[in-house]
């Protein structure tokens, strides 16, 4: 079995992404570092998806991993995150893909909260140079940054958000699932009143995927003797 992989090759980071598991991805100095990550989070992938009906096993040699699509990255590729959307990402989505798709996010949000959950009356190891968000901080990062992602959707956020952070969370979330099959059943205009191009439903689902593992795992990483790579 091997697995379709993407790469986003920026100046000074470069990520790889698997094409059909979305929150799959990780970064690297370049192309091989990059593919190599990505295997060697294969199994942190797979226990993130235990108990739902996916059928993921994680790759056991670079050779399962099949690049089929290189991307030139942007600043933002360098400053640490995805930002260029696969050729598939623009493809039809359908009844079955929004059910796969919110059990996946669902998975990808429900690692993040059990991290942070375990993190509760525990200081975080500093990050190289001292940096690194303390779990207040990340969990408002996280936060906002799915709202910000709702809006590449083209999707309102409620008003009245509640001021409690797990509180305004579940609404994030909830805002996150009503802009995904919206934009999905192309209810939404795929260009903003100013012209700007939005997200797709499926890079929306990758996006989000994506972030909300990086920060669990940069806790678990960061919570374990032996912390890995730094997270953005």
């Amino acid at each position: 079995m091997t697995f379709a992989v993407y790469i986003e090759a920026g100046k000074k980071r470069t990520f790889a992404g698997a094409i059909a598991w979305p929150g799959w991805c990780r970064s690297g100095r370049d192309e091989a570092t990059a593919l190599q990550a990505l295997l060697d989070y294969g199994g942190r992938y797979e226990r993130v998806l235990r108990g739902t009906t996916l059928a993921f096993t994680a790759p056991a040699r670079i050779s399962e991993l099949r690049v089929v699509e290189r991307l030139a990255g942007t600043t933002t590729t360098d400053f640490g995150a995805p930002d260029k959307p696969p050729k598939t990402d623009g493809g039809k989505v359908t009844e079955s893909d929004l059910m796969r798709f919110k059990m996946l996010m669902q998975a990808c949000w429900s690692a993040f909260d059990a991290a942070a959950d375990s993190t509760r009356g525990k200081v975080l190891r500093a990050g190289p140079r001292g940096g690194g968000r303390d779990l207040v901080k990340m969990v408002a990062h996280v936060r906002e940054a799915e709202a910000a992602y709702v809006s590449r959707l083209g999707w309102p956020m409620p008003s009245g958000q509640s001021g409690r952070q797990e509180r305004g969370l579940e609404e994030v979330r909830e805002a996150a699932l009503s802009g995904l099959r919206a934009s999905a059943k192309g209810e939404l205009p795929m260009e903003g009143p100013r012209g700007g191009k939005r997200w797709s439903p499926r890079y929306f689902v990758r996006r989000t995927a994506w972030h909300a593992l990086d920060h669990a795992w940069e806790i678990e990483d960061r919570l374990s003797q032996n912390a890995s790579m730094p997270h953005i």
